[in-house]
């Protein structure tokens, strides 16, 4: 097993972990929005909105895992 957590070759179970991190980042977004609009708990709002983040950079490493590098 690689330090990323993934088998070398194991292109099914990074999709399905992309396609689960996708999901928590639209999930978060609307736990955000939801907070937001209430007004209260911005320290919450801080820590959902850096796991975002996180979510967000975590779904582009994967992304660039999967898609093949084109050589022009």
């Amino acid at each position: 097993m690689s330090e990323d957590g993934f088998e070398f070759g194991d292109v099914d179970a990074m999709a399905r972990s992309l396609e689960e991190m996708r999901s928590r980042h639209r999930d978060l977004d609307q736990e955000i929005a939801a907070l937001e609009a209430a007004g209260d708990k911005p320290f919450q709002v801080m820590a959902l909105k850096r796991e975002k983040l996180r979510v967000k950079d975590r779904i582009a490493w994967l992304s660039s895992k999967l898609t093949p590098d084109i050589i022009a």
